[in-house]
């Protein structure tokens, strides 16, 4: 009787227990595994001497005798061999419970197909008719794809075809081939390729993830790329790279900030002040410094609400509760686009931009709820709305926070709405995040609570700050945006990672209340805050602090 070897060989019964096996046939699974995945990086990356001798020392494959003569003969293109190899792999997948024979049949399509195409980009245009018609079609496996590929017969040259066959062409695409069938084939008989290297990316996004302060984006596989940090120790950041550490105190304000906003490429911060002015700052990426730029003047009322639009080239200021006006900046021309007031009875204190960045919502506490083309033009509104927030998602719809306690979804197409989220306090605040999935709510006497929206469950309740009946604002932070922070009413800035609920970090500076907080969405290891004490301060890396 014979048993088979998770290296695919076969073995005496007797000869498997009397200690004469090599080593590697008397590892457990893990380690078998472990040593083949070794073997198979030596010889990506050249050493194939090394990977040779790994393999005869300890009695393994790297794959299969039947998938390493298949790999070899795809590879030369020898697709009379390919065929034949792919008959033995059939043998030894058919009486598997977990191969699917559409599977089998999708292996042998994928080789027929290669062969088909590179018959026709050499010109051999009957030797492709062949392979056509009395090889692919007999198969009767996706009679779609076969019509796609009969019609590219009459493709004039090679170049034509490779661009309608979406098929990179020549004997490099010979590799696609292969990782189609191992998609297929149990990783016993046939490894994924760069299988090792996969698994350490896995490791380090996993890493990255979990770091108390990697604001950073996380390692993204690619060929021949290496992984950004150490894969010798478990990945930790320093704090001294992540925005705890003072850079700058802005005082150009002479009266309360009560809200700041970085633009969508982060090189320009706007804050707004009870002062009644709109002040933009320039952002130097290297010295980590802001630079004041410009005062935008002329507003009757505080500025309490700044939304840039999506493309950058509009800022909309909006005032406190009894401001009944909205004012949308030109940024490029840095001149006043236009004053929009509907009625002097309007309350405007909260804005939201579409993603075509020409149209946006607006609203207020006293139930007026607008939505409005770039011109101010009412195109549509909702009565007796009565709005503290508002947001957009990418697919158009609104989401406004009102007085009720609720985050409601409202389609200005159809004029539906209903109700997502409902808190038992009033919502001071909303932030969207980028993939329009978690909202990020100020809550009054609660703090800051993560809701995902698509499951309309609350994700975590964040501890630490202070929040009365202030409007304080929280923002999403970090390249993955894994990173929340809030100002508070006891003077500081919190900052939390997502997956807990204790701050990472509290930043101390600012004498009075802190209003607003705005983690730069391109620069991640830079924060800036507004408070009630007249300033502005930008929070960086320990390197840059002044």
């Amino acid at each position: 009787m014979h048993q088979p070897c998770a290296n695919g060989a076969h073995l005496n019964g007797d000869a498997a227990h009397n200690g004469d096996l090599p080593l590697g046939l008397r590892m457990g699974q893990t380690d078998q595994e472990i040593v083949r995945l070794i073997g198979q990086h030596l010889l990506s990356v050249g050493l194939e001497r090394s990977a040779a001798l790994l393999m005869e020392e300890s009695g393994l494959h790297l794959e299969h005798p039947a998938a390493a003569t298949f790999r070899q003969h795809v590879l030369a293109g020898d697709w009379g061999k390919a065929d034949h190899d792919l008959r033995a792999l059939h043998d030894l997948l058919r009486d598997s419970p977990h191969v699917d024979p559409h599977n089998l049949a999708e292996m042998k399509f994928v080789v027929l197909e290669q062969k088909y195409l590179e018959h026709l980009e050499a010109g051999r245009a009957l030797d492709a008719l062949h392979v056509l018609r009395n090889e692919l079609t007999p198969l009767q496996h996706d009679t779609a794809r076969v019509h796609r590929l009969s019609a590219l017969m009459m493709c004039a040259d090679g170049a034509e075809l490779r661009a309608r066959a979406a098929w990179p062409g020549g004997p490099a695409s010979r590799g696609a081939v292969l990782a189609r069938v191992q998609q297929v084939l149990p990783p016993a008989l046939m490894m994924a390729p760069g299988r090792l290297r996969a698994l350490l990316w896995q490791a380090a996004q996993q890493q990255a993830a979990r770091c108390r302060f990697h604001a950073a984006p996380r390692p993204v596989p690619a060929l021949g790329d290496r992984v950004p940090f150490s894969l010798l120790a478990d990945h930790s950041c320093s704090a001294d790279e992540f925005p705890l550490h003072p850079l700058q105190v802005l005082n150009e304000h002479c009266d309360e900030v009560w809200y700041c906003k970085w633009s969508p490429d982060g090189s320009k911060l706007a804050s707004g002040s009870k002062d009644n002015t709109v002040m933009i700052w320039d952002f130097d990426p290297v010295a980590k410094r802001l630079s004041f730029r410009k005062s935008l003047e002329g507003h009757s009322y505080g500025v309490s609400f700044l939304a840039w639009s999506p493309d950058g080239r509009y800022l909309i200021a909006a005032g406190p509760e009894d401001c009944p006006d909205l004012w949308i900046w030109n940024m490029e021309t840095e001149q006043l686009h236009l004053k929009m007031t509907h009625s002097q009875e309007d309350s405007l204190t909260a804005a939201a931009w579409h993603a075509s960045s020409d149209k946006f919502v607006c609203g207020g506490a006293r139930g007026q709820f607008y939505h409005c083309a770039l011109d101010g033009s009412l195109l549509n509104n909702w009565d007796g709305v009565r709005v503290n927030a508002l947001a957009c998602r990418s697919d158009g719809k609104v989401l406004a926070a009102d007085t009720h306690h609720r985050v409601r979804a409202y389609d200005f197409g159809d004029l539906s709405d209903r109700n997502l989220i409902q808190e038992e306090h009033a919502v001071m605040a909303m932030t969207l995040n980028a993939a329009d999935t978690l909202l990020l709510l100020n809550v009054a006497n609660q703090g800051v609570h993560l809701w995902d929206i698509r499951a309309r469950a609350l994700v975590r309740r964040f501890r630490g700050l202070s929040q009365g009946h202030f409007t304080i604002h929280a923002c999403f932070g970090g390249a993955h945006q894994d990173f929340i922070a809030s100002g508070s009413e006891d003077n500081k800035v919190y900052i939390w990672h997502m997956n807990g609920e204790e701050p990472v970090a509290v930043v101390a500076g600012h004498t009075r209340c802190v209003n607003a907080v705005a983690w730069n969405p391109v620069h991640h290891d830079v924060l800036a805050s507004a408070s009630d004490d007249y300033s502005l301060r930008l929070w960086g890396p320990r390197t840059h602090q002044s």
